[in-house]
């Protein structure tokens, strides 16, 4: 079974960067045709897509964030990780992590932590 956690502050004030780890279990990050997402929930609000980071190191990100997020890993503690800069209260949401492969959109999600941004 492969497990999802996300860490991080859940609190944060407007200017400051967000710092999110996810620590996966059960599977490898860099196990071919795996891809691991950031993606968030508003309240009141849908998903949002953030970036996700393939098997392979590429990241791609979503072009409404993509000015302001950063996505690595660090494959030796197998885990992924979010920045995002300069944080407003419109970030104000829950954050997921999640594993997708191909076949399976988003098979396998975090528990999801809340992160609000307030002065």
């Amino acid at each position: 079974q492969v497990l999802l956690q996300e860490s991080g502050p859940g609190l944060l004030k407007p200017s400051q960067t967000l710092s999110l780890t996810c620590t996966v279990s059960g599977d490898s990050i860099t196990t071919d045709l795996t891809y691991w997402s950031w993606i968030r929930q508003a309240p009141g609000k849908g998903l949002e897509w953030i970036g996700l980071i393939h098997y392979s190191g590429t990241i791609d990100y979503s072009p409404s964030l993509k000015s302001r997020a950063s996505i690595s890993r660090d494959a030796s503690k197998n885990q992924f990780t979010l920045q995002l800069r300069s944080v407003t209260v419109a970030d104000t949401a829950v954050y997921y992590c999640t594993r997708a492969r191909p076949w399976a959109l988003c098979e396998f999600w975090g528990q999801g932590t809340q992160v609000t941004v307030s002065s």
